[in-house]
């Protein structure tokens, strides 16, 4: 299960005994697309994560491993950028990145709230669904305020198909 932490992606925080942080691990190419005031910012971000997907080889997918994947990361992509878009006043930029094992998605706003799964989870209801799905899908998810006080990201983490 997932878990939402205050710490910027790939920073798993402090140690349980108290130890510092670990250093973020190394990251390939961070790609960027800014959506303030872009019309159509869901399937505009889902494109980009696509076409990135696709020149990190995970797409064409060999396997159906490999297609889910692929579809799990643009399924969360749609809703980080739906929450930002509903909650958030929209979001102001969104950054895919990869290391060997995993892909880090993330959306910037400029919201002053904090997305968190409801609960209880009831899946007939509609709606308010989208941070559930992230929690179920991810190995980790979590928002970093920014320093200015002035909005956040809110950051997924998934794993690289085998």
């Amino acid at each position: 299960m997932s878990t939402t932490r205050p710490y910027p992606p790939g920073d798993p925080g402090p140690e349980p005994d108290g130890g510092a942080a670990s250093a973020r691990p190394p990251v390939g190419e961070v790609r960027r697309l800014q959506l303030v005031g872009a019309s159509g910012a869901v399937p505009r971000a889902r494109d980009f994560t696509r076409e990135a997907l696709r020149d990190w080889g995970w797409l064409p997918a060999a396997t159906a491993d490999q297609r889910a994947a692929a579809e799990d990361a643009l399924l969360v992509v749609s809703e980080l950028v739906t929450n930002a878009c509903l909650h958030a006043g929209g979001p102001e930029e969104l950054r895919v990145s990869h290391a060997a094992k995993v892909l880090r998605l993330e959306v910037v706003d400029l919201g002053g709230g904090t997305p968190a799964p409801r609960v209880p989870h009831r899946a007939g209801r509609p709606g308010g669904h989208g941070m559930f799905i992230v929690q179920r899908l991810c190995l980790d998810w979590g928002v970093v305020r920014h320093a200015d006080g002035t909005g956040k990201t809110v950051w997924a983490e998934m794993a690289a198909p085998a």
